[in-house]
């Protein structure tokens, strides 16, 4: 049997059901984990707890496009969550301020997923692509691959917001105002570039290549804005104490995932179904906004 045709509607009431079951396990998890872990440590358990059950929907649904948005989603409960049992003498405007961005960018990522995510009988392409190229392991390929890796990713890339809001208790510094530059910063250029690829799907044709706005100097700006706004909460996390140097791992884990799969993947896509997309690599850069170079 193939995956039913859920409404939209439908479809995003079963993410929104699956979610809040997620964090109703999450929050069990916490009450029997080992008192004497720190609350990094005690969300992660939590964290990977949940995503267990968004596997369990996802398997059931037989879409795992409903993992998605939980890269947006969990990042604001953890955050809050830390900031909550925070160590005392925590700086409340670094808190303030790195909770208000990470509840910023997940809000506006979660949105973004929403108004462009078709329903259930919609999976990922790259998710259909590990499924055809290894069908007997997929199993293990859709939980470790699609589901675990990235809550593991996105927790060590947090693990900046996680000094920043409960363990450091520096003054401010410059390197709190370039954190903070660099991170909204970040938001900005993914919003902005995420509303110039939605105007340009609207009106695009077959084969066309988006050459417009930050396009035009990157061709990937909206991940140029995501790299950026993990290593901003690095930054954070660097002002507050720069005593934990291996929190610096998950921004260049994520740094890692996105030049080492998620473009290349992106760019051999794009070659295939837009004859000019080879050429169009040659100009434009992969990544850092730059000016492109004459034709």
């Amino acid at each position: 049997m193939g995956t039913p045709r859920w409404s939209r509607g439908a479809s995003l009431a079963w993410v929104a059901g699956c979610y809040t079951l997620a964090l109703a396990v999450a929050a069990i998890t916490l009450r029997f984990v080992p008192p004497e872990l720190n609350t990094f440590w005690k969300a992660a358990i939590a964290d990977i707890a949940a995503t267990f059950v968004v596997f369990a929907f996802s398997r059931g649904l037989k879409c795992s496009s409903m993992y998605d948005a939980y890269w947006s989603v969990a990042p604001i409960v953890i955050v809050f969550y830390w900031l909550f049992h925070a160590e005392e003498g925590v700086h409340p405007i670094r808190a303030g301020a790195v909770l208000f961005l990470v509840t910023w960018w997940g809000i506006r990522l979660t949105y973004n997923w929403a108004r462009s995510w078709p329903g259930l009988h919609h999976t990922d392409w790259r998710y259909e692509i590990m499924k055809e190229r290894a069908p007997k392991v997929w199993f293990f390929s859709d939980l470790f691959g699609i589901h675990l890796f990235p809550t593991v990713e996105v927790l060590a890339a947090l693990s900046g917001a996680w000094v920043a809001v409960s363990q450091g208790t520096n003054a401010l510094s410059w390197i709190d105002a370039l954190a903070l530059v660099v991170t909204a910063g970040a938001i900005v250029i993914e919003t902005v570039a995420d509303q110039q690829l939605v105007a340009f799907a609207k009106v695009k044709k077959p084969g066309e290549i988006i050459k417009n706005g930050l396009w035009a100097y990157s061709r990937h700006p909206n991940y140029f804005g995501e790299l950026s706004f993990w290593w901003g909460l690095y930054l954070f996390g660097l002002a507050a104490n720069p005593g934990y140097l291996w929190t610096i791992v998950g921004p260049i884990a994520m740094s890692a995932m996105f030049l080492g799969v998620s473009i290349p993947w992106m760019d051999q896509r794009s070659c295939e179904r837009r004859p000019e997309y080879a050429d169009h690599m040659r100009r434009v850069s992969g990544l850092v906004p730059w000016f492109p170079k004459k034709a």
